[in-house]
């Protein structure tokens, strides 16, 4: 089995694949206007709007209602990125910061409140841990 995507729910697609084009500088492949892809190495963040819920379940997902999930992505330079988005993001949880288990973080909300994310190994054992 191989884990290949994570899909956010929205009730605003092109606001949500704007941010993340501009936060990862990956460019969104469309399906439709109701979803669209950002596919990276490891594996994509597809986005959906409230719409497709129902070809699922409907009722099943809520748009803007997360609060136990964090989408992260491996970067080269974590610190690069604050610098980068500084003046975009609206909220940053956390600037960059070394966290105890080896890799800098920063931590920030998307337009609709879902946590992100990058992050940078920087001790030798995560650095082993991510090489590719």
């Amino acid at each position: 089995m191989d884990f290949v995507s994570i899909r956010i729910i929205t009730g605003d697609v092109a606001r949500l694949v704007d941010f993340y084009e501009r936060a990862t500088g990956v460019r969104a492949n469309w399906s439709t206007e109701d979803f669209a892809e950002l596919r990276t190495a490891g594996a994509t963040l597809a986005i959906g709007s409230t719409g497709t819920v129902a070809l699922f379940a409907p009722g099943s997902a809520r748009p803007a209602d997360n609060s136990t999930v964090i989408i992260e992505f491996l970067v080269a330079d974590v610190d690069g990125v604050y610098r980068n988005l500084a003046d975009f993001v609206a909220d940053f949880v956390s600037g960059p910061t070394t966290m105890p288990w080896g890799n800098r973080s920063l931590l920030l909300r998307d337009p609709d409140g879902n946590l992100v994310n990058f992050f940078t190994p920087v001790t030798p054992v995560a650095i082993e841990k991510f090489a590719r």
